[in-house]
């Protein structure tokens, strides 16, 4: 069967530098499997690559999408398996890079969304925001739409929480896509993750929000309100987005924005590996074991190389 690469892993772990050296070693093209990445116009919050990354491998999803246009899990399993069947046919090997889980799960397992009618966006929407921003926003939008409900379900159990209020909203039962098991059929993927020592990688998590402060991100939170964009779109929920309307609506100061910032980012990092532990076949690299970069890199490869691609 066909195999594909996927490199997974928390925020600032630094995914973009070791799948551009993995899909350099075996004839690659990166698909992006970012939520963030996929906006046009969302390049610094979005740690998107930059020119010169995605000069040396060609990237897939990165800036494809307006930020002011609805996307779903559904279309962004579209839009990937289209990339995976461009890059196979043309004799090379997809490398899957991010951190979304959700959009990971849509490539690895079989993911049934024919049956999703008008409410797709819905399903996808709450499933994502509870990846991407814990369990208490979620449990707080259900408090709003459902109080009785609340009261009955405990704010940690996630599931429970998106199906109450899935029905709170629309009267129908969500799709619980963390519990699919079949695996895809179209290809084997050979799935590396990377993790760092938790002091490690908070402290390369506040000094990538250092940088992207540096490099103009209120002023793109900015331009991007004087576009029409606001709170209320999906887009603008991102971390490092919401903390700065935050701050432009006078809720806090700047320093406390980046405080904010930073913070949700350290928070995300642990929920995003949480949910790429669950997958049993990932063979885990923890990069602060290494030298150098050069060294992981070189393991990594040789690992990939043992796995019959």
């Amino acid at each position: 069967m066909r195999k594909l690469i996927a490199v997974a892993g928390p925020t600032a772990v630094g995914k973009t530098k070791y799948a551009i050296e993995t899909a350099k070693a075996f004839n690659g093209e990166i698909v992006s499997c970012d939520s963030m990445q996929l906006y046009k116009y969302m390049n610094i919050g979005s740690a998107k690559p930059t020119p010169e990354e995605q000069a040396e491998v060609k990237h897939w999803l990165v800036d494809e999408i307006d930020p002011k246009e609805p996307f779903s899990v559904a279309r962004y399993a579209q839009m990937a398996k289209a990339a995976i069947e461009d890059i196979f046919s043309r004799g090379k090997t997809p490398v899957i890079e991010g951190g979304t889980g959700l959009y990971l799960n849509s490539l690895l397992y079989e993911m049934d969304f024919s049956g999703a009618s008008v409410d797709t966006e819905l399903r996808d929407t709450l499933l994502n925001e509870a990846e991407l921003f814990g369990p208490e926003y979620i449990y707080n939008k259900l408090k709003e739409a459902d109080p009785k409900a609340a009261e009955r379900i405990h704010p940690n159990n996630v599931k429970k929480v998106i199906r109450a209020l899935e029905g709170a909203i629309s009267g129908k039962n969500i799709v619980d896509f963390k519990n699919c098991q079949e695996k895809c059929k179209d290809y084997d993927t050979i799935l590396i993750g990377l993790t760092r020592n938790r002091p490690e990688l908070y402290d390369r998590i506040n000094q990538r929000v250092d940088i992207m402060i540096e490099e103009g991100l209120f002023h793109e939170v900015e331009e991007l309100l004087e576009m029409g964009l606001d709170e209320s779109d999906i887009s603008m929920k991102g971390i490092g987005y919401k903390e700065i309307i935050g701050y432009f609506d006078g809720l806090y100061g700047q320093e406390e924005a980046i405080g904010l910032i930073k913070k949700n980012s350290r928070h995300l990092a642990k929920r995003q590996l949480t949910w790429f532990r669950r997958y049993e076949d990932t063979k885990w690299f923890n990069l602060s074991e290494y030298e150098s970069d050069e060294a992981a890199v070189g393991e990594i490869i040789g690992w990939v190389q043992t796995q019959g691609i």
